[in-house]
């Protein structure tokens, strides 16, 4: 009797390890075209994941696929399709201006306080480069209302988010960039100054600087760039001391050279009143009051908060142009805690938006286990995905009712976005829709691809470690790419 079982239990192990063996062997592998393409270069060393699938989400080509890696950018993917789930593409932003007390002859005997909704396109990108366009908007309708004089304070709200200006895992050697801006629920130009530095006067000289808004006093640049020969290399050196407006500049300038650059600021919500009470003085609209900042929730139906005006933001379909197109970070944090802050009507936060995305990605039978959120724009360190997850979530997205909005939000090859300058000389100009990411040592790419034969098949390629040139690596994206389309 303990023989036959012992034949049995050796029997169930055997062939449950034969059925494993098997399975494994059954599952997609890259085609040697593509695996030459990523070992036999200057990059091989660098860790690679490639998963292919057609329309229905079969996987024809799979390397590392299930492996998790740091996707940047192309988190925004889940982002994006998560924002449009909860809200719609429909949805708008609306950024009050309310008065507490009342006007007398031209003079407002009392506050103004604007509450902020979370709204990340207070800046010219939809007003035709603008910057002020919304400021103007509020100073037109004191002005239309003949004041001339504003006795109280200006308050600014911000208690539609939480205070936490980062997510966790981003890095401090960032926070100086527009790309790692503070998240604050009333924000203004991506919460970040404009500065221009002009190489003028001779070798040795300090180059002239200038900075939107107004060249405000909000900020303190600490100007201690140099001016080098023509044929000098420009070397940048920018840092804001944390905690503070004091933007240390630092940058060798080969002589003549003008350069832009946005740098971040601290305080976003008395930012926004600072820059407001600066353009109301220079409309002629005197402000004896302070500059203020509220964070507490307010029954804003109450009679003392008399609506003065309101701004209403281009549709969420338009603004997910700028978070996916244009790879925008701030973007993908505002957005993301709206979203967490409408679905369960509270202080948006990143910790609830991230639960909103693993939630959603659940319903689209993603694997939550096949990823690690932090962020919602994938400059955390801490954030991982595969590309297994990242293309059967676009394979899903197919069928959403949002499918065309988010469709729309992506880059188009050799056409727009930060695909415009790519594929331009290759048969796939105009057939990739798709999604770049970036972050040092990362490099990702994943969307839809129209193959030779019309086919629609989904792709994501990330390329993590790699010591090369991100060209270089964008070049054997490309390729990839390129074999994928003939060959399919």
């Amino acid at each position: 009797m303990k023989k036959n079982i012992i034949i049995v239990f050796l029997s169930v192990l055997i062939f449950g390890f034969l059925g494993q063996f098997v399975f494994l062997q059954a599952q997609p592998a890259l085609s040697p075209k593509l695996q030459q393409t990523i070992l036999q270069n200057s990059a091989d060393n660098a860790f690679w994941s490639v998963t292919v699938r057609d329309s229905t989400g079969e996987i024809l080509e799979a390397y590392n696929s299930d492996k998790l890696v740091r996707p940047a950018s192309n988190l925004k993917l889940l982002t994006a399709a998560t924002v449009l789930h909860e809200l719609g593409s429909d949805f708008t932003y609306k950024t009050y201006m309310y008065g507490v007390g009342r006007q007398e002859g031209n003079t407002w005997n009392g506050d103004i306080i604007f509450r902020g909704s979370g709204d990340p396109s207070l800046s010219g990108r939809f007003y035709n480069d603008d910057r002020l366009y919304v400021l103007e908007k509020f100073y037109s309708a004191l002005k239309e209302r003949g004041i001339k004089k504003i006795s109280g304070n200006i308050i600014g709200n911000d208690s539609y988010f939480d205070a936490k200006p980062y997510p966790d895992g981003w890095s401090w050697d960032d926070l100086s960039f527009y790309y790692a801006a503070p998240i604050n629920a009333l924000s203004f130009n991506n919460n970040t100054v404009d500065l221009t530095v002009y190489a003028r006067g001779d070798i040795g000289d300090t180059p002239a600087i200038e900075w939107f808004p107004f060249d405000t006093d909000y900020v303190e640049f600490v100007n201690e760039q140099n001016i080098t020969p023509k044929n000098a290399e420009y070397d940048e050196y920018y840092q804001r001391i944390l905690g503070t407006n004091t933007i240390i500049l630092r940058s060798d300038l080969p002589k003549g050279y003008v350069e832009k650059e946005a740098l971040s600021i601290q305080n976003p919500p008395l930012f926004f009143v600072d820059t407001f009470k600066k353009y109301l003085q220079d409309g002629g609209i005197q402000v004896d009051g302070h500059l203020m900042i509220d964070s507490h929730v307010h029954d804003w139906d109450n009679l003392r908060y008399q609506r003065l005006k309101v701004h209403e933001s281009k549709p969420l379909g338009d603004l997910l142009h700028q978070l996916n197109k244009e790879s925008d970070n701030f973007y993908a944090e505002m957005l993301l805690k709206t979203a967490a802050a409408e679905r369960y009507n509270t202080q948006g936060t990143t910790d609830l938006g991230v639960a909103l995305m693993e939630n959603f990605a659940r319903s689209r039978g993603l694997n939550t286990s096949d990823m690690s959120i932090s962020d919602a724009s994938g400059m955390s360190s801490t954030t991982l995905f595969s590309t297994r997850a990242l293309s059967k979530l676009l394979v899903s997205m197919q069928n959403h009712p949002e499918s065309e909005a988010f469709k729309n939000s992506l880059s188009q090859s050799g056409i727009d976005g930060s695909l415009q300058y790519r594929f331009r000389q290759s048969a796939l100009a105009g057939r990739v829709l798709a999604k770049t990411g970036y972050v040092s040592g990362v490099r990702a790419l994943s969307g839809y691809l129209q193959a030779q034969s019309d086919k629609t098949l989904i792709f994501s390629i990330v390329t993590n470690h790699y010591t090369t040139s991100t060209s270089y690596i964008d070049s054997l994206h490309e390729s990839l790419l390129e074999k994928i389309y003939a060959a399919y």
